[in-house]
């Protein structure tokens, strides 16, 4: 079984991923990894703005669903068969991702708590005014660049949706309600 994540900053993706790995024996594929090493590789400053920008660089140059199709590669090389990818973020990662059988989950949640959320957590692209936050979400429901994020198309054609604006048990037994109907 494949699951592709999508949603909003701050909704909880995360929490989801760790909750399939670590009590469903999923192997996990970070877009965001993948676009950091990228961000390293060209010695520029890690920022939320600038992770957008190269990876709508990394899709104009080889294609827009490059990022699922590096995390197939790597599932294929380490023969799993249990995996979940986050974040998909276009149509064409949708796109591939249910075309090699994947199933995929949006994850969201009130915008004052994800805000708030992303504040807790403190990674480097989190450095962000309420306002900012808006700003660059704004961008990335549907970026005017041809190479950007969808994610609102994206979350609109997920197989399933969780509001995770309860609790961890609350979340825990949306992921379970997910699982019984898809696995």
């Amino acid at each position: 079984m494949i699951i592709g994540i999508t949603g909003t900053d701050g909704s909880g993706k995360g929490a989801v991923v760790d909750f399939l790995v670590r009590n469903k024996n999923f192997v996990h594929y970070s877009s965001r990894s993948l676009i950091v090493a990228e961000i390293e590789k060209r010695s520029l400053p890690s920022s939320r703005e600038q992770m957008r920008l190269v990876a709508n660089d990394m899709r104009r140059l080889y294609g827009h669903d490059v990022i699922v199709q590096k995390a197939f590669e790597k599932m294929a090389a380490d023969k799993v068969e249990r995996a979940v990818i986050e974040s998909i973020r276009t149509m064409a990662e949708a796109k591939t991702l249910k075309s090699k059988g994947g199933i995929l989950l949006a994850v969201d949640a009130d915008q004052a708590l994800r805000y708030k959320r992303i504040q807790y957590r403190k990674s480097a692209s989190d450095k962000v005014t309420f306002e900012e936050f808006v700003a660059h979400e704004k961008i990335e429901m549907n970026d005017p660049d041809p190479n950007g994020m969808q994610k609102a198309a994206v979350m609109e054609g997920a197989d399933f949706t969780i509001m995770n604006n309860g609790s961890m048990s609350e979340l825990r037994q949306e992921i379970d309600n997910f699982l019984k109907k898809y696995l």
